[in-house]
Order: structure tokens, then C-alpha cells, then sequence
């Protein structure tokens, strides 16, 4: 079976030990077209060539990079046609105008299409997109939604095709792993956040409650984005500025070594009106390294950790401080959390386990 995935997603190097685990399939015969990069509000993000063994991954030029809803693949076209695959996977949002053409490139080969949605709140789009995307819902194959709520929002959509809910991506378990078996490894109480640094992802919160600590502690926060200032100036206010520390953008394969230097990861979302937490893909790659986890209440993060870490009320930051305290004060309670959250991603989130799927999903396609 000839399948061609379409995802500028895939330009991260740990990303794309998905593809590895799909290409090892005997009857997947697999292509990956990437842009050469993607640019968003944390700057320019350049492929990385990471894992590529197994299956053909094409480079090819984005029309309006960095614009999410107008962005789209000129050559896309033309590589079908070549290639006549059996299955095109888009890898993006139905109201996109690369989903749209890549469609329409993919039913004029005959091929089975699928596309992805992270999309958890129901939103109403103007034309053009609202048009595109009803063009996607109603002669699309299949679709995969990465959390429950876009499930229901795809069904609110009348969306009448077969549905399936699995994660974009998941984790490498050889590659994100503990480095060492106890919790107590640091004599200072490391605090992480690693992500956007926007303001819907909440750091203003982690900020007010590691602030109330009183034992000796460390914030990191790693990752870049418009709202580092302010949160520059909110740590100078809380007087904690020479406790917290902004870590530049590091190669996604340089992650797995950077999580074990943390004794808690927080993903402190907030919900607003047009975003709340999709999944949360730092939870998942900080639990396969035993870190235990905290998680707000938005969107997608309590089903993520499930009971293998601790969740508060989004915004709630005397909730999270004592969430941080307890876990400070009772080491043992980070390795248990630490060995759960471990054994929830090999039981779900592995890229193993979503490669399987998705090939399930390409099989059941191309019956």
C-alpha cells in the first residue's frame, strides 16, 4: 500500500520516529512531504533530519509559511500524480487551505484520503475556510481526531465519515527513559515548564505559586514566545528573579536529556475563548523519564495523566503551590508518580502504539 503523508509537523527530529515505526510495516510503502521549515510565534523552527530510516521523506516549498489557516504545498499536486498512492494522510486541520487542495489532489488519483484534527472547541469559520472545511467533512474517507473533545466537535460539525480518536504523535520510550532511579538526585527542588511562552499557557499562575515556596527551589522554564517579557517583569514584582531561569529552544533531540535535570514538570494552561489544551505532548514525554507531572485542569490534560500525577484548577495558584510543597516535602511520592506516569505511556503514548493504529486506520481504509 503506497501511502503519502502530508505534515509540517514532521519536521521535528523526535516526531518522526512515528514514521520509522510506520515504515517498518511490510505492506506500507511510506512518503512524507515536509516543508524546509515552519515559522510560528516562537520564530523559525528548521527541519531537524532525525529518524528517516525506512521511508522516503520529500522537502518541498510552503506557499505562506507561518500563516496556520493560508499556508499550502504548490508541488503537492504534482507528487500524487507521481507517486498514485493508495492513501494520503493530511496531516492538518480541515479549515486549511493545504488540507483543501491536498484533497483535491488526492481525489483526482482515486486515493483514500484522511486528515487530523486537534481542533477542541467548536468554532465557526467565514468564508473561505468555512466552505473548505465543509468540503473536507463531507468527501473525506476518514479522519482522526487527537482528543476526545475534537471528537465531539468534528460530530457537532456533521461530520458522518469514520472517526477515530488517537494522539498526532507519541514518545520513544528508548529515548525518553529514567536516568536515575530516585527523586532526591538534586539538593535543589527543580521546577519545569517547557512550551510557548504565550499567555494562555499559564506561567503568570506557576510564577505566583512557586513564589510561596520557602524551601530552596529552582524555576525553569524552557521555550520562547511574545510573553517572555512579561513574565521577566512579573518574577522581578514577586522578587524571585534570581530563581528563575529562561532556557533557550533546544534541538527536540536534545530533549530526553534535558527532562531528568527536573524533579517536577508543571503545564500550567489556561483556557480562552478561541484555545484550551489540546493534549499536551510535554506531559507525556516528561512521565516516559519517570519526572512526575502537574497539570492544570484545561482541555485535554486530565485525561492525558490520568491518575499517574496531580491536577489542579486552572488558575488556582495557592492549589498548585501546594501541590509543588507536597511533592518537595515527600520524595517517595515523586517516585511513585514518577513510575506511574512511566507505565501510562507505554500502556498508551507510545509511538509504537500510534504507528500501529494509524497503519490500522490506513488497512481499514484501503479494504
Amino acid at each position: 500500500m503506497r501511502v503519502v503523508i502530508l505534515s509540517k509537523a514532521c519536521i521535528v527530529g523526535q516526531y518522526q520516529t512515528k514514521l520509522e515505526a510506520i515504515a517498518k510495516q511490510s505492506d506500507i510503502e511510506l512518503t512524507v512531504v515536509v516543508p524546509p521549515f515552519w515559522r510560528d510565534e516562537r520564530g523559525v523552527l528548521a527541519l531537524e533530519r532525525a529518524h528517516t530510516t525506512g521511508y522516503t521523506l520529500l522537502v518541498e516549498p510552503m506557499r505562506f509559511n507561518g500563516q496556520f489557516h493560508l499556508h499550502y504545498y504548490p508541488t503537492f499536486d504534482r507528487i500524487v500524480k507521481q507517486i498514485r498512492p493508495h492513501v494520503v494522510h493530511i496531516d492538518e486541520e480541515p479549515y486549511n487551505l493545504a488540507t483543501f487542495l491536498a484533497m483535491r489532489a488526492a481525489r483526482r488519483v482515486n486515493a483514500k484520503t484522511l486528515f487530523f484534527t486537534w481542533q477542541n472547541l467548536l468554532r465557526r469559520y467565514p468564508p473561505p475556510f468555512a466552505w473548505m472545511e465543509s468540503y473536507v467533512l463531507h468527501h473525506a474517507d476518514y479522519a482522526i481526531a487527537g482528543n476526545t473533545a475534537a471528537r465531539q466537535v468534528l460530530r457537532a460539525k456533521k461530520y458522518r465519515g469514520v472517526l477515530k480518536v488517537i494522539p498526532q504523535f507519541g514518545v520513544d520510550p528508548d529515548l525518553f527513559h529514567p536516568i536515575t532511579p530516585s527523586s532526591n538526585r538534586h539538593s535543589t527542588f527543580r521546577i519545569g515548564y517547557i512550551g510557548r511562552l504565550v499567555e494562555e499557557k499559564g506561567c503568570a499562575v506557576l510564577l505566583d505559586a512557586v513564589a510561596r515556596l520557602d524551601c530552596n527551589w529552582e524555576l525553569r522554564l524552557l521555550g520562547s514566545g511574545p510573553y517572555q517579557a512579561n513574565l521577566e517583569s512579573h518574577a522581578r514584582l514577586l522578587g524571585i528573579t534570581s530563581r528563575v531561569h529562561f532556557d533557550a529552544p533546544i534541538p527536540s533531540t536534545a530533549m530526553p536529556a534535558y527532562y531528568p535535570q527536573l524533579d517536577v514538570l508543571v503545564l500550567p494552561s489556561l483556557t480562552r475563548p478561541n484555545w484550551q489544551e489540546q493534549f499536551g505532548r510535554v506531559l507525556i514525554e516528561a512521565m516516559a523519564c519517570a519526572v512526575p507531572v502537574i497539570g492544570s485542569s484545561c482541555g485535554e490534560i486530565p485525561n492525558v495523566i490520568g491518575d499517574a500525577g496531580l491536577i489542579f484548577p486552572e488558575g488556582d495558584a495557592s492549589i498548585l503551590h501546594e501541590q509543588l510543597a507536597l511533592l518537595r516535602d515527600h520524595p517517595a511520592a515523586r517516585i511513585e508518580l514518577g513510575r506511574r506516569g512511566r507505565e501510562r505511556v507505554l500502556e498508551r503514548f507510545t509511538q509504537a502504539r500510534v504507528a500501529q493504529e494509524t497503519v490500522a486506520v490506513y488497512r481499514e481504509m484501503f479494504k
